[in-house]
């Protein structure tokens, strides 16, 4: 077992013995530094030491990946981890027992596309946001600071409110999900204490009968053939886009004028009662598989979105701030407007709580006006 003083020079000279596979150097200065030298002339420093009865070694570098001085620092140091009763090299591997970000992801969607019905926004987000930044780190190496700054940055990009929220609430879930599955590096989710501004989504927009009319002529005029049935629709049933995409032909009943609906946003099933107008629209629909709306592309399949159609439309409409899903709060002004109880605006919007419908109230609350304004004109006419 040869020592010396190891030093740079020393090194530079250092060679494995004539006829051994590798001759390791110990220094006489620092217990435990080794210089490994090997017959393919290849050295390389290490950190040697007894742990429980056991030799243990960690490497420290290779010969002339770092200069001499920095080597005997790190060994140094290690050193007298070891003497205080550390384990360097078990901490070394169980760092590396700790996965990267991007494996975390892989698991994560493949347990969303089993149980979540938004598996392909989901997806997206993941992919073009949270993957690209920290697919190739440590879950260890990722902390709270660093998230809030990335997230930070989104909304700088342009990103909404929203947008950003849902992409943090996507990378906590996969921590969530690790922690639960007793993954390395998943006992703290760098996500949680991520600083929040509340997001106000109370934003509701309805359109008039005079917009309605316009919106369903410039979708008539669409490049998509399915755009006006879809607004139509949409404006007569109250229902959410992703449901009426979704729905199938076998859950039609003409006769009962319903449309049955195995899942939803609750996770309820529910039947949507069908107008005159809207049987009408779904008589006049082409039966092209077992969708309402079949992918053009793969009729077997339903069509997933009208986005680009749906702003061309619009902005024909003059309605340029008008989101799609506005035309469900439309729905329920109509009925509230019409005078029609919110309890009921709830059954036909599938609401799972009376809160949810509640927001509906100052319409329901316009409407009465109307009935006292209108009483209060008949007894003046008698006064």
């Amino acid at each position: 077992m040869p020592k010396a003083e190891l030093s740079h020079a020393f090194c530079l000279t250092a060679g494995c013995a004539d006829g051994k596979r590798k001759t390791d150097y110990y220094d006489t200065t620092v217990t435990g530094l080794v210089l490994e030298c090997r017959s393919t002339g290849g050295k390389t420093f290490y950190l040697r030491y007894d742990q429980d009865g056991r030799q243990r070694q960690i490497k420290l570098a290779a010969f002339g990946d770092a200069s001499f001085a920095q080597i005997k620092r790190k060994a140094e140091r290690l050193r007298s981890e070891v003497v205080m009763g550390g384990d360097p090299a078990a901490a070394k591997a169980e760092r590396r027992a700790v996965p990267l970000y991007a494996e975390l992801a892989a698991q994560h969607m493949a347990e969303a596309e089993l149980h979540q019905r938004s598996y392909s926004t989901t997806e997206a987000y993941m992919r073009n946001h949270i993957v690209t930044r920290w697919g190739k780190t440590r879950l260890t190496d990722i902390d709270g600071r660093a998230v809030a700054q990335w997230l930070a940055a989104k909304r700088s990009e342009g990103l909404s409110a929203g947008t950003v929220e849902k992409i943090r609430a996507i990378m906590s879930r996969s921590f969530e999900l690790g922690r639960r599955w007793g993954i390395a590096g998943c006992d703290r989710n760098p996500c949680r204490d991520v600083p929040r501004k509340p997001l106000n989504n109370a934003r509701e927009r309805y359109v008039t009968a005079d917009e309605a009319a316009r919106l369903i002529e410039a979708a008539a005029s669409s490049r998509n053939k399915q755009l006006a049935a879809i607004v139509r629709l949409l404006l007569l049933t109250g229902m959410r886009v992703s449901e009426l995409l979704s729905a199938r032909w076998d859950n039609v009943d003409l006769d009962r004028r319903t449309l049955y609906l195995p899942t939803s946003k609750t996770g309820r099933s529910r039947y949507v009662p069908l107008a005159g107008a809207a049987l009408e629209v779904i008589r006049g629909l082409p039966r092209k598989g077992q969708f309402l709306f079949p992918n053009p592309r793969n009729p077997s399949k339903p069509l997933t979105t009208v986005k680009h159609g749906w702003q061309a439309a619009r902005e024909a409409a003059g309605l340029p701030d008008l989101r799609i899903y506005d035309l469900r709060h439309s729905a329920a002004s109509f009925m509230v407007n019409s005078g029609v109880d919110l309890f009921a605006v709830g059954k036909v919007l599938g609401h799972a709580s009376v809160q949810s419908t509640q927001r509906y109230s100052h319409l329901s609350n316009s409407t009465l006006l109307a009935a006292v304004e209108a009483g209060a004109a008949k007894q003046s006419s008698h006064a």
